[in-house]
């Protein structure tokens, strides 16, 4: 067992819009987000399984290449994503959210997430 404090984990500024902190165990991982308004994670897809919790903002998400069709997520709205489901999100407003990934994201852990850092 590992107990953890949030103001101790390091804040990772992965571009100019993007702020993270995530922790992880071995099976699990759990990151706080915060994103500037009209920041967008470009199309991809992951083995992971996506849990997308919004606390601030509005967090758009489209799916399977489709641009025609979106899905907004508010304040309190949560939204599971299979693994390998490819997806696009767009932030309206300041957006902070809570992400949980099984298995934890290893190209988050090692800095492989080249997608994310433009």
């Amino acid at each position: 067992m590992q107990k953890i404090n949030w103001n101790s984990v390091p804040t990772e500024q992965v571009n100019e819009k993007m702020k993270r902190q995530f922790v992880h165990g071995e099976k699990i991982m759990i990151a706080r987000m915060e994103f500037e308004d009209g920041f967008t994670v470009p199309w991809h897809s992951h083995e992971n399984e996506q849990i997308t919790e919004v606390q601030e903002g509005t967090l758009r998400f489209w799916f399977d290449d489709d641009e025609t069709n979106s899905v907004d997520l508010t304040a309190g709205d949560v939204m599971i994503i299979p693994s390998n489901r490819r997806h696009k999100a767009l932030m309206i407003g300041k957006v902070i959210e809570t992400d949980t990934f099984a298995p934890p994201r290893q190209d988050w852990i090692d800095g492989t997430d080249n997608y994310l850092r433009k």
